[in-house]
């Protein structure tokens, strides 16, 4: 039985690696063809038996995804459109339950209020994973990322609260609408309070232990699941947990770890991310098959209708909720001084069709009991868990795939900086450079003379001045272009050479193996140093 899901995972591996290499090729977001070609995956015989177990996505999954996507956000930009975010993460994730409920408790029959608070707090919050992966190959604003990464980040926990107080509901037959909301204000303190606890701890640890990078890196995998777990085993927020004590600990990498903690860690990170993202996406194809089965085929039909109304109740809502919001800013601007007083038309209604849901939806959805305490079987269930899988097909392949389309349309200035990405990091470079030459001027004038190694970190830091100062005369980005195409066609040639001599001297006996691997290393992170100092990310 191991050997067949070891088999199994295995050429689900193969399938993910060639699949995003696909959509490399044809431009699409990977986690849109993952999805898809996962559907048909779903029905092959040796494939069968492969479902999305909640306590899985929940404690295995989602820890690293949140943490990894907490770590990579800017804690500058979250924090200057807060309200932005707050507001969708929770209020909008609110209201939108709501309005779920009472949508689906007037369409469907038999399905109560209970019921469409549950499925409400299920597929309302947009997924972090879904998001960030998707807007990786959109060039966007950095507002636009930032409220998307952000929003996705966070409304996980208010959704999943919903969640439980509506599947308590269902369950007992009661609801206590004040217990429910002093409740929820204390789940999300605490989950808040609990991570950057565990993250101080974590914090104390990199900071006054003796670590290695490869312990650095293994704490870094440690410390998601302790804050969530230990969120969890006291009832709050674990998502909250994870995101708060991973915003935190971001914000003190340059302190905590070494530069080659650093460097390592950021390689072993995107790749488990990587492959913990190709198969959560391609999960969700393999599971429809499963969904379809237990819904039975008399129920199919109403159930496509009733998924369509809804999905696109879900989308009205969203949109509805970006410029309901834009218009509580330009009023509330007159007040107190906010980000941005007038954002506009483009940004919300990009905003607003960025609402991709993904696999926490349908882990909550999945995790939803088969049978009551009384021993029923448990209302609507497979219904629910229908829904939820084609709010998340729809949005995520319908929308995912439009959503560039539409950036394009719109063409929405970034109205944060005034430079393009290129000017500023030519801004910064030439900043950097003139800072270490009057160090040297001013602190080690008796090294320029004496010293030849830092006589030519001066001659290196002076032809970079001069460089900068070229580029800033007009069409300097044409001329940039073609001087990066040039330097980078040439470095390579020399670099490949270098390589192939070190492998030559590498046969002979007086050249130690280590030596050469060194240098070769060398090597590599001089290319990924070209690579940083000069491509626009």
């Amino acid at each position: 039985m191991l050997h067949h899901v070891i088999l199994q995972c295995t050429c689900l591996l193969a399938v993910i690696l060639f699949v995003v290499m696909l959509a490399q090729k044809i431009k699409i977001a990977y986690p849109i063809l993952l999805v898809l070609v996962g559907l048909p995956l779903g029905f092959v015989p040796f494939l069968k038996g492969i479902e999305i177990q909640p306590d899985l996505i929940f404690v295995i999954f989602l820890p690293p995804l949140l943490y990894e996507s907490a770590w990579n956000t800017s804690w500058k930009d979250f924090w200057k459109w807060r309200r932005v975010i707050s507001s969708f993460a929770f209020l909008i994730v609110i209201l939108t339950s709501c309005l779920i409920a009472f949508v689906s408790n007037s369409l469907i029959a038999g399905f109560t209020l209970p019921l469409g608070f549950l499925l409400g707090g299920i597929i309302s919050p947009p997924d972090a994973v879904s998001a960030s992966s998707i807007l990786k190959n959109i060039k966007v604003p950095k507002r636009f990322i930032a409220i998307v990464e952000g929003e996705s980040l966070m409304n996980d926990a208010s959704s999943l609260v919903i969640f439980r107080f509506a599947l308590a509901a269902v369950i007992t037959g009661k609801f206590a609408f004040g217990q429910a909301a002093l409740s929820f204000v204390l789940v999300i303190v605490m989950g808040v309070v609990i991570g950057l606890a565990v993250a101080l701890i974590f914090y104390t640890i990199h900071r006054w232990l003796p670590t290695t990078a490869n312990i650095d890196i293994i704490l870094t995998f440690i410390t998601p699941y302790a804050m969530y777990m230990a969120a969890e085993e006291f009832h709050f927020s674990g998502v909250l947990a994870v995101v708060s004590g991973g915003l935190f600990l971001s914000s003190q990498r340059h302190v905590i770890l070494s530069y080659r903690s650093r460097l390592q860690g950021i390689n072993v990170w995107e790749t488990v991310a990587f492959v913990l993202n190709g198969f959560v996406f391609i999960l969700i194809g393999l599971e429809f098959p499963v969904v379809i089965k237990a819904l039975g085929p008399d129920g199919l039909k109403p159930a496509i209708n009733y998924s369509l109304i809804i999905t696109g109740v879900l989308i009205v809502a969203r949109l509805a909720s970006t410029y309901g919001a834009t218009i509580f800013t330009i009023f509330i601007s007159r007040y107190i001084t906010t980000a941005d007083p007038s954002p506009g038309w483009k940004g919300p209604l990009l905003l607003g069709w960025a609402g991709m849901r993904g696999v926490v939806s349908l882990a909550a959805a999945l995790s939803i009991p088969e049978l009551l305490p009384s021993g029923a079987a448990f209302p609507q269930r497979n219904l629910i868990l229908f829904i939820t899988f084609v709010v998340i097909m729809f949005t995520l392949v319908v929308q995912g795939l439009t959503l560039p389309i539409l950036v394009k349309l719109v063409n929405m200035p970034d109205r944060d900086y005034i430079g393009s990405p290129e000017q500023q990091k030519q801004l910064v470079r030439k900043k950097l450079s003139k800072l270490a030459l009057q160090i040297l001027e001013d602190k080690y004038a008796d090294h320029l003379t004496g010293n030849d190694m830092v006589k030519a970190f001066k001659l290196r830091l002076s032809a970079d001045m001069e460089l900068l100062k070229d580029w800033e005369q007009e069409n300097s980005e044409q001329r940039a272009d073609s001087f990066y195409h040039d330097y980078r066609m040439i470095l390579n040639d020399v670099m490949n050479q270098q390589r192939t001599l070190l492998l030559t001297l590498n046969k002979k006996e007086n050249i130690s193996d280590d030596i050469v691997k060194q240098q070769l290393d060398l090597l590599d992170l001089e290319e990924e140093k070209f690579r940083q100092h000069f491509e626009v990310v």
